[in-house]
């Protein structure tokens, strides 16, 4: 079979041959100059990076903040945190605004148990488990730091309650907010609580929903503040003997003196007591020894129904070891049975104090300056 190879024909097919193999032989080229760019960009960005990096890190270890020990960038963390004494869950102030500034300062920050040693928790109407979560997370950092709270409640205790469950022993202090909450707060395994403060709020017998979470106490509970209540003879009945008698510290308001007397009965190791209230003349006259109580704070509006004012209180007790007495407000003072109370105690005021309006005449403030060595 004869082949015919036509010169026209060859020519022909030749020129579109080649101009496809120029162009793409132009896009490969066009390909590996593309290419090239790409790798080079890719170079450029890099080292950008790490120019910026080292200008950085330069910048950084120049300044003397960056160059603290742990130790002294520590300390000053405990100084930025605020005066308040329970601290709220804010990323706007200390300790939390301390993680947010670099890793260095968050590692310092989350491994400083004081930091979290005081916190303010509140059980609201919303989210809860993002509550409970946050928190949670702020006492774990507390590491085995004794902790400071404070915990506010409208409804019950039990979800504040079961989130404290695993930091019972390392809680000290213990303030409770119960607004318009009148479930009890049990504390009987506290056993790290030291001192509690209790406020009220829309409680229509504050008393008695409060000594449902005071009548079994913590063993090594020593100080109460109960201030923002008011308790007479009656309520407190409400406590028993053995839940107060390890208590050394007691601030409180009353509703007329026989609430005195009474507590000085419930708590025989009592060393100070301060009382605000209303001072009624006392009913039951029995006489009251104590011989631990050494400070007496006395704020009192008087009701009395003599001429001289004097309410029978220093006529029935007896307090030999009381070290400082300090009396604001009043009305006449009962200089006589005062005088009295002195001499059955055996003179042991080594201050005497006088603020507001006590009255006494000039003849009486020289005696007492004679007989007690400091007199205000």
């Amino acid at each position: 079979m004869q082949t015919f190879n036509s010169p026209s024909i060859s020519a022909s097919t030749d020129g579109p041959r080649k101009l496809l193999d120029a162009i793409i032989g132009q896009d490969l080229a066009l390909q590996t100059v593309k290419n090239g760019v790409s790798y080079r960009q890719r170079q450029l960005v890099k080292e950008k990076a790490g120019i910026i990096q080292s200008n950085t890190s330069r910048r950084r270890f120049s300044s003397p903040i960056w160059r603290l020990p742990t130790e002294i960038l520590s300390e000053i963390f405990l100084y930025c945190l605020p005066e308040d004494e329970h601290l709220v869950y804010t990323s706007r102030q200390a300790p939390m605004l301390l993680t947010k500034i670099c890793r260095q300062w968050r590692e310092v920050a989350v491994g400083l148990p004081m930091l979290w040693s005081r916190l303010q928790l509140e059980v609201k109407h919303d989210d809860w488990q993002q509550r409970a979560f946050c928190y949670d997370s702020w006492l774990k950092r507390s590491g085995g730091c004794l902790l400071s709270l404070r915990l506010k409640s409208r409804t019950d205790w039990r979800e504040l309650q079961g989130l404290l469950q695993p930091y019972v022993q390392q809680i000290s202090s213990l303030t409770l907010d119960f607004l318009s909450c009148d479930a009890p707060f049990m504390m009987e395994d506290f056993h790290a609580l030291k001192e509690v403060t209790v406020f009220q709020c829309g409680l229509y017998d504050p008393a008695r929903v409060t000594s449902r979470s005071l009548s079994t106490l913590p063993v090594n509970l020593r100080r109460i503040n109960m201030l923002d209540l008011c308790f007479n003879r009656e309520q407190l009945d409400l406590f028993t003997d053995s839940a107060w008698a390890r208590l050394t510290h007691i601030e409180i308001s009353v509703d007329g003196l026989d609430a005195f007397t009474h507590i000085l009965r419930l708590c025989p190791n009592l060393c100070s007591l301060s009382m605000i209230g209303a001072f009624y003349p006392i009913q039951t006259p029995a006489p009251v020894t104590h011989t631990n109580l050494q400070s007496l704070h006395m704020y009192w509006s008087v009701l009395w129904n003599t001429d001289e004012g004097d309410l029978g209180l220093f006529n029935v007790i007896t307090l030999p070891n009381l070290r400082i007495l300090d009396v604001s407000n009043g009305g006449w003072w009962p200089h006589g049975s005062f005088m009295g109370f002195l001499t059955r105690s055996k003179y042991p005021l080594e201050r005497l104090i006088f603020s507001g309006e006590v009255w006494t005449t000039e003849r009486e403030r020289a005696e007492y300056a004679t007989l007690i060595p400091s007199f205000e």
